[in-house]
């Protein structure tokens, strides 16, 4: 027996061929016309079909969005409203009297605003106030 002389007992199967090439079709997967149908044409990546890319898009907006949010403000007049003079003054009374919502407690809370001679309060830790208060 000589190695020249040795058969595979399957035969392999004799692909169809279509078209010059003879790969796929005439097509070859490319498709029915367009730019990428065509040879050597290619599509910028960011190419969204004629509308602004996300890029153009960044340019149109226009202003500056601080990662540190700012205080919730609460008024000093609205404190004298709900308060009687000599409280103390903390966070949960501030929710529970609905001057400030239990979500916006995260960014902090700051009393601003003139002070009326009339009503003097103490403030619980972590409220900042204004110079014109104090």
């Amino acid at each position: 027996m000589q190695i020249n002389t040795l058969q595979l007992n399957s035969k392999k199967k004799k692909r169809k061929t279509i078209g010059r090439g003879g790969k796929k079709g005439t097509y070859s997967g490319r498709g029915n016309k367009g730019q990428k149908a065509r040879s050597g044409g290619n599509v910028n990546p960011l190419f969204e079909g004629g509308r602004s890319t996300l890029v153009d898009h960044m340019k149109k907006k226009r202003g500056f969005t601080s990662r540190n949010p700012k205080n919730v403000i609460v008024k000093f007049s609205d404190l004298s409203k709900k308060f009687e003079s000599g409280a103390k003054i903390t966070i949960e009374d501030l929710i529970k009297n609905n001057l400030v919502k239990k979500v916006e407690v995260k960014r902090g809370v700051k009393i601003l605003g003139p002070k009326d001679g009339k009503k003097e309060f103490s403030f619980g830790e972590k409220i900042l106030v204004s110079k014109s208060v104090s």
